[in-house]
């Protein structure tokens, strides 16, 4: 394309898109250098990973290499999660934006990292708008966090055609995470999906996860009451150790044994052991176990959660629903089994 067509270009999109025209984000010409291309700097991608349930774990956090930190244990995956929609464009002056589900925060600290991580890499300054659509609990065990860290990082990757390998695109919502003390072994699961032991800890390459066999006919099913502090957590020293003596065990077990009823058996026991079921979680476990179906606490949160067989799933919610605060505290999901990817 010569100059003048490229001109021509330019002014037919003036016409046809007068008020949208310096927002178009594909490029129509390649190979221009700085003086005459007139490819604009705005792009928007989008990334969705799934929410996550952790069943028992392990904390892992002693090495200094935050690639390195994590958690061994083992939970699932679910279709409900987090999207994010990103906006990048060149700018004299960086400027960074972030909304929840409709609102800006000021207080979303693991995407402030990622993003200055991404701009970091990016080398240059650029107004960014983050918009996370979140369909999960925050702060109540569904992995959240973790959900916004790892959306974020491939829409940015994507947004600032770095081309990292998707691995070290996760990595980086990894690192955010472990240094923002809002989790560990959250990014490894979710950027892979389904039912997982995390056998070795660490960011998405360097832990390792193991698969447990579970059908499409299980769904997730949880009641949710509020949030627990994971940040207080992961910092009490007594309660660190209640987790790790109990939690390293297990996982070696399941690991051996990989079943779902292993699976939620030992995650009840788990939560049995750390001694932190409330008197609403008791009620609501009191009543599943006189039912037959076996139910645990989501780690960590105050929500009670199980998989169970599709023809289960009424009773399932006949029950939770009796104990809801509200309509949205049951919450139904499939298993995600595809991880976190780009839409």
């Amino acid at each position: 394309m010569d100059l003048f067509s490229l001109e021509m270009s330019k002014q037919t999109l003036r016409n046809i898109y007068p008020s949208t025209f310096f927002h178009i984000a594909q490029c129509i010409t390649n190979g221009y250098d700085d003086k005459n291309a007139w490819c604009l700097s705005l792009k928007e991608t989008r990334a969705f990973s799934p929410g996550h349930v952790t069943g028992f774990f392990q904390i892992c956090d002693q090495p200094n290499d935050p690639l390195l930190k994590g958690s061994r244990g083992a939970g699932v995956s679910i279709t409900k999660g987090v999207t994010t929609k990103v906006r990048v464009e060149k700018s004299a002056k960086t400027s960074v934006k972030i909304m929840m589900n409709g609102d800006i925060t000021n207080s979303a600290l693991v995407s402030e990292h990622v993003v200055n991580t991404f701009l970091s890499l990016a080398g240059e300054s650029y107004k960014v708008l983050v918009e996370h659509d979140v369909k999960i609990p925050i702060g109540c065990g569904f992995g959240s966090s973790g959900a916004g860290a790892l959306s974020l990082a491939l829409a940015l990757n994507k947004a600032f055609n770095l081309n990292l390998p998707r691995l070290e695109a996760a990595q980086m919502a990894h690192i955010a995470e472990v240094k923002c003390k809002t989790g560990l072994g959250t990014v490894i699961a979710e950027t892979f999906g389904g039912l997982e032991i995390r056998t070795k800890s660490g960011a998405p390459s360097v832990g390792k996860t193991k698969s447990i066999p579970v059908s499409s006919n299980y769904v997730v099913a949880c009641l949710n009451f509020g949030p627990i502090s994971t940040m207080e957590i992961l910092t009490d020293e007594a309660f660190r150790r209640r987790i790790n003596r109990f939690g390293g065990n297990l996982v070696d077990e399941l690991a051996k044994h990989p079943t779902l009823d292993n699976f939620m058996g030992f995650s009840r026991k788990f939560a049995e052991h750390l001694g932190v079921i409330s008197k609403r979680l008791r009620a609501v476990l009191e009543e599943t176990d006189s039912a037959g179906l076996t139910c645990s606490m989501a780690m960590l949160g105050e929500t009670v959660f199980s998989l169970v067989k599709r023809d289960q799933v009424k009773e399932v919610h006949e029950i939770f629903s009796k104990h809801a605060p509200s309509e949205r505290s049951v919450i139904m999901a499939e298993v995600d089994f595809k991880g976190a990817r780009l839409l």
